[in-house]
């Protein structure tokens, strides 16, 4: 019925499609999953995180982990809780880097001592509370609207071959 309307009328109906999408721009600060898991053990919400929130958070989710209740788990284990908390089975730290006794096994006290020396890289000011800031990683690769660039070669052109 509205075609025959339409037709009767004589009226051109002009379709157009939508323009080509513009790419996002590429992040320049980024965060680890370890790191985003820290901002995650704010207990208080002072938007700060202590060591002592940290070892708490990181308690708890080795006792959730720890289904059967074995005071360690396997690297199967620790790549559930990893997808739980970091976000991805295979995100850092990888479970090769907390068993540090090779043992194939992760305790508590070794997910601890990782996450205690993750806190002491973080904190870069030292004040024993890691700030949002700290937690935050920048990317300084070379990037435009595509993504990352091709970096320049010693003595060539970005992506050619050296001179």
């Amino acid at each position: 019925m509205i075609l025959l309307a339409l037709a009767l009328l004589q009226v051109e109906v002009f379709v157009t499609a939508p323009g080509k999408a513009t790419p996002q721009t590429p992040a320049t600060i980024v965060v680890e999953p370890a790191a985003m898991f820290a901002a995650a053990c704010d207990g208080n919400g002072d938007a700060m995180v202590t060591r002592a929130e940290l070892a708490a958070c990181v308690a708890r989710g080795f006792a959730e982990a720890d289904t059967a209740k074995a005071g360690s788990l396997g690297y199967l284990g620790y790549s559930d809780w990893a997808l739980r908390w970091l976000g991805d089975r295979t995100a850092l730290p990888a479970p090769y880097d907390v068993d540090r006794d090779g043992d194939n096994r992760i305790t508590l006290a070794e997910m601890q001592r990782q996450f205690d020396r993750l806190f002491s890289r973080w904190d870069v000011n030292h004040d024993g509370e890691l700030a949002r800031s700290e937690l935050l990683t920048f990317k300084t690769r070379p990037i435009d609207a595509n993504g990352p660039t091709t970096p320049v070669r010693p003595g060539g052109k970005p992506g050619g071959k050296p001179k």
